[in-house]
């Protein structure tokens, strides 16, 4: 089983309340063989919310309690996006689930790069707090993009 970004499967729940399809992906999920998941949401975060970024590094350092995740508003988010990461693990672990394709340049879904925390849309390298999550626990995690 693969996990995938609920946003890719074309579900609502986005940032601003859309998706980002991905016919590639909405297909693995129709045959069964991908489950959408939101890790966002299921960290408590509402649909549509404001964007948040990862400040001082990526996920790797929120996991290690050097980073955060902040709302554009400045509001500290770090707790949601720990607990979405930590539900999508269950998640992928009860499916015994050994890859992942997430959404880019998400803090919770990046792979490879993420937005550096300016809200500037400028990209530092590094990955969101459930890509690194699902990493340290041996699932492979590829983006859209490297489909």
């Amino acid at each position: 089983m693969i996990i995938v970004s609920a946003c890719l499967a074309g579900i609502n729940c986005k940032y601003d309340g859309g998706n980002n399809a991905d016919d590639r992906i909405i297909e693995l999920v129709s045959k069964g063989q991908a489950i959408p998941v939101c890790p966002e949401q299921l960290g408590g975060c509402p649909t549509p919310r404001l964007k948040t970024e990862i400040v001082n590094g990526s996920g790797a350092d929120v996991l290690d309690s050097k980073g955060r995740v902040i709302r554009e508003d400045g509001r500290d988010m770090t707790a949601e996006l720990l607990k979405g990461a930590q539900e999508t693990l269950k998640i992928a672990l009860l499916l015994n689930a050994k890859k992942a394709i997430l959404k880019s340049k998400s803090p919770s879904c990046g792979c490879g790069k993420v937005y550096d925390g300016t809200f500037s849309k400028k990209l530092t390298d590094g990955n969101g707090v459930t890509s690194e999550l699902l990493l340290r626990n041996g699932i492979e995690v590829i983006s859209e993009k490297d489909l």
